[in-house]
């Protein structure tokens, strides 16, 4: 297949995506408006033959500071056809591209899947002394096709940190947690929840929890659970701000986007969570909690509604986003990775984030700023 790359209408963008099954929340043009700090573009890849496009990306673009060059970042993506022999032809003209644009060095995140282990293979790792990460873990399945996919990478000059090259490490989870849904009853979701899960929901709905879906006029509400949450888990928390720009920019894209969901008991919220729709792919974006009103699991009720309202939505997978790879009860992100493995789901391993020094000097300088910061 020969193909042209060009820059898109964000209509285009847009109507391409809606064309398929799913794509990432990082991808959509409203994204661009999220992150009002980069630069935007959309671009579209289009068959010479037939002129249709058949795959479209979303580029930010930082500046560097004092210099009008460019860090080129597709937070993961491109959507494009990852498995195609040619893959050379998809990403030669989005390098030449991306050049000519003043980008100094391309980041991008394909996403695609290595592996997957299942909650049951989880756990058992986690009862195993010898077992201190994912990795050490069988896994229930693996994608040859993704292998080819990072070796023909490699072969085409692109580099990842850890193996040696440099890169900035990721900016985007490698692993993360997912519940499948498709071809799946909600009872079989129920059931396959560990025991204390499905006690603790038991728990909220004898004490009364409700769960609610709040609107733009209720971020403030959210913010105040989520500054609770950053000073308890220490991290720097997003300011109220970039919650309501995310709010504004993705549900006038599409009114469905984004949607944000309380746990209250007696009229208190205790807990609140975003989440985000693109497709059948629902996304559990940011929690948030109070230090009170624990003892009646409201996390547990609120993520419950958000998985049958997903279901509901015709999603074929609810995910709960990032996890550490460490299986180790001492790791502070330990609980993280038990409460996810709680909802019976499967962990999935990224391909990960993948650089492209365009200009190596510049690459390099702003690959020493990054591990000094």
């Amino acid at each position: 297949m020969s193909l042209t790359l060009r820059t898109i209408s964000r209509e285009q963008h847009l109507a391409y995506l809606q064309s398929l099954p799913a794509a990432s929340h990082m991808q959509v043009p409203a994204w661009a408006d999220v992150k009002a700090e980069w630069r935007s573009e959309n671009m579209g890849w289009f068959d010479d033959r037939t002129g249709e496009m058949v795959g479209a990306g979303l580029v930010l673009y930082r500046q560097l500071p004092k210099i009008k060059r460019y860090l080129a970042y597709l937070p993961e993506g491109p959507v494009i056809n990852w498995y195609a022999p040619n893959l050379d032809d998809w990403l030669r003209p989005m390098l030449a591209h991306l050049k000519q644009q003043g980008a100094f060095s391309v980041k991008m995140g394909p996403p695609v899947i290595i592996r997957r282990w299942e909650a049951a293979s989880i756990k058992k790792g986690i009862q195993d002394p010898d077992v201190k990460r994912l990795r050490d873990i069988e896994a229930d399945f693996i994608e040859p096709r993704a292998f080819e996919v990072a070796d023909k990478l490699r072969r085409m000059g692109w580099q990842q940190g850890e193996d040696g090259g440099a890169g900035f490490g990721d900016v985007q989870p490698r692993y993360v947690f997912q519940v499948p849904l498709a071809n799946r009853s909600l009872e079989e979701v129920h059931k396959n929840f560990n025991q204390l899960w499905r006690r603790n929901i038991k728990k909220a709905e004898k004490a009364g929890v409700e769960v609610v879906q709040g609107g733009y006029q209720d971020l403030a509400e959210w913010q105040r659970l989520y500054e609770i949450t950053a000073v308890r888990d220490h991290f720097r928390p997003r300011p109220l701000s970039y919650f309501q720009r995310m709010w504004t920019a993705l549900n006038s894209e599409d009114p469905n986007r984004m949607r944000l969901y309380f746990a209250r008991h007696n009229g208190v919220n205790l807990s609140a969570a975003t989440m985000l729709v693109v497709g059948g792919h629902v996304w559990y974006s940011y929690g948030a909690s109070d230090n009170i009103g624990r003892e009646v699991r409201p996390s547990n009720a609120m993520q419950w509604r958000m998985l049958r309202d997903s279901y509901a939505l015709g999603a074929t997978v609810y995910d709960l986003r990032g996890i550490s790879d460490s299986l180790d009860e001492t790791d502070h992100l330990f609980g993280l990775i038990q409460f996810k493995v709680g909802t019976g789901g499967e962990a999935a391993e990224y391909l990960g984030e993948w650089d492209f020094p365009l200009n190596k000097l510049l690459h390099k300088a702003l690959d020493m700023y990054m591990s000094r910061r």
